[in-house]
């Protein structure tokens, strides 16, 4: 076996599988999430080791050091666009093979519900949310950007059941009410109750695809008659990439 451990980026539903598969075939691996409650979301095995860390430039030298990295597969988000350039970097300058793990995107539909926009900007600087009630399932961090907007329309979010992220979104003006916290995936169900409740009449979301719920929110927003505002997934050069797990541990396994 290969000395040294796998640096496995986690922060998404894949990553969990990706891990479980890695320590399956006795492949050490150090996973790295950024909160204590992600941290619980994955399995416990001795091959195994899972860290909280947010890495700056000198910390995540220091960490590839001390875990005697060899090889980086970075399955974080597909908007934890700061993680993903500081591995790339890291990997050209330490010389360490990088594979991002993605899932794949939705197609596109050609359909008048669904707005798919570029970026935060093009939908804040628009006409989209005037007079809108809006369902914001966005996560909590571009949640302050919305401020300007409280007073022109009505903002609802969806949030993870999370200090951080509840007191990010209080601090961005949203009522108490005007607020729901889960942890995804939520149910059809669920989603069609909340948006009727709330009376939305339109929903932003990011293009996350199947695994972040973008298929159900499609299928309500069809449904409800509803526009979805989809934005982009930031667009970044990844060395290599795959959607495919066994590629991914076929490519942990070959350094």
């Amino acid at each position: 076996m290969a000395r040294g451990r796998i640096w496995l980026i986690g922060g998404t539903r894949e990553s969990a599988d990706l891990a479980s598969a890695l320590a399956q075939h006795h492949l050490p691996c150090t996973l790295s999430v950024t909160t204590e409650t992600a941290k619980a979301l994955y399995p416990k095995h001795p091959e195994l080791r899972v860290v909280v860390a947010r890495f700056e430039s000198e910390t995540l030298r220091d960490f590839l050091i001390s875990e005697e990295i060899r090889v980086i597969l970075d399955a974080s988000h597909p908007y934890a666009v700061e993680i993903s350039q500081r591995a790339i970097a890291a990997a050209d300058q330490h010389s360490l093979p990088y594979l991002r793990f993605e899932r794949p995107a939705l197609d596109p539909l050609d359909s008048h519900a669904i707005i798919e926009l570029e970026s935060w900007d093009a939908l804040l600087t628009g006409t989209y949310l005037q007079d809108q009630r809006v369902l914001l399932t966005i996560g909590h961090q571009p949640l302050h950007q919305f401020r300007p907007w409280q007073e022109r329309s009505t903002l609802f979010a969806r949030i993870l059941p999370s200090t951080t992220a509840l007191e990010a979104t209080l601090a961005a003006g949203f009522s108490a009410e005007r607020l729901f916290a889960m942890r995804p995936p939520v149910p059809l169900a669920i989603e069609r109750a909340l948006w009727q409740h709330w009376q939305i009449s339109l929903v932003v979301t990011k293009s996350s695809g199947q695994a972040g719920g973008e298929a159900i929110k499609r299928q309500v927003a069809a449904e409800l008659g509803v526009k979805l505002v989809a934005i982009a997934r930031p667009s970044i050069p990844y060395p290599q990439q795959t959607s495919d797990p066994a590629t991914a541990l076929a490519f942990c396994r070959q350094f």
